[in-house]
Parts: C-alpha cells; sequence; structure tokens
C-alpha cells in the first residue's frame, strides 16, 4: 500500500507555492580572455513540475538569496521551499530567519501571515528525498548539453542566461 501524498503536492495551489530547489554545473563561461565558472539554480513546483532557472555567479549565499530574489519577483510568493543540505542553502535559511528575527513582528505580523515561506532542508546523506528535482535537473542537462555544444568556445554569461531559459521553455512544452 502506497502512503498518500505530501499535502505540497496535492493542495491546489498557485504555481511554485511549493517549491524544490537544486544547483547543477558547473558551466564555463568567457569574458574577454578569462573564463568563469558559472551554475544553475533549479526551481520546480512540486505539484505541477513546472520549473524555472536562474544563473548563479558562483556558490556563494548571496549568489543564492539574488536568484531566489529574482525568481519571487517573477513568480510571485514562495509557502515553501524544500532543498538538500548544499551550505550555499544552509547559509541562506541562516541568513533568512536571522533577518526574520530583527523584524518588527508587529508591523508586518499581517504581512508574515499571508506570505510566509519554510525553508524545509531534507536530512543529510538523504540525496532521495530530492528526487523530483533531481530528475528534472537530469532532463535540463541532457536539453543543455545539446544547445552547449553548438555554443563551443562562445559561450558568455548572457548566453548561458539565455540557453537557460530556453531549457525552461522546451521543459514546458513537453510536460
Amino acid at each position: 500500500r502506497m502512503a498518500d501524498l505530501p499535502v505540497d503536492r496535492v493542495e491546489p495551489s498557485p504555481p511554485f507555492s511549493y517549491t524544490g530547489i537544486d544547483c547543477f554545473g558547473p558551466f564555463y563561461t568567457k569574458q574577454g580572455r578569462k573564463e568563469f565558472k558559472r551554475y544553475g539554480l533549479l526551481l520546480t513546483c512540486l505539484s505541477s513540475r513546472a520549473i524555472h532557472i536562474e544563473m548563479l555567479e558562483d556558490l556563494t549565499t548571496d549568489a543564492f538569496l539574488n536568484a531566489l530574489r529574482c525568481f519571487i519577483a517573477i513568480r510571485g510568493a514562495v509557502r515553501q521551499i524544500r532543498s538538500d543540505q548544499g551550505t550555499n542553502f544552509l547559509g541562506a535559511r541562516n541568513e533568512l530567519e536571522r533577518c526574520l528575527m530583527e523584524l518588527d513582528k508587529e508591523r508586518i505580523s499581517t504581512y508574515l501571515a499571508r506570505k510566509e515561506c519554510d525553508f524545509l532542508m531534507n536530512v543529510p546523506e538523504a540525496s532521495h528525498m530530492g528526487g523530483i528535482w533531481e530528475r528534472q535537473i537530469r532532463t535540463v542537462r541532457s536539453v543543455m548539453s545539446s544547445v552547449l555544444a553548438q555554443a563551443k568556445g562562445r559561450l558568455d554569461d548572457s548566453s548561458l542566461r539565455t540557453f537557460f531559459y530556453e531549457a525552461m521553455s522546451i521543459d514546458r512544452k513537453s510536460t
């Protein structure tokens, strides 16, 4: 007998209200004569399996928070984010919790009641718990490998970001 699906998988809600995240890469881009490592941040809706991809300049907490802000500005508020225990995610969760502690609770209690976002992390050494987004990364990698093979030696940050958005579009059309 199969267990019931989690609430975040079956509760009717706007897309990306319940989101799983993970990083993938690296991808090598050029700016002038210098080569840089870039990464992708995959965010997947846990109920519809829609994906959103943002480019990360590195795997720091600041880069992750900036990408998360871009995602929320485009897709809207998120109720719950699930991830593995990557160091950039741990730092981001700690920073978000610290910011919430510094907020004037009376002034924003109504706002937090409507827009609160939980940041849940899988237990360490349990990569199988992130199977939803790990499978999405595999799909995106297959799309990206064929696209990037054509851009050999000419890839810059802008092109990589464009390729991520095109991969996002292809995945949306195939579901």
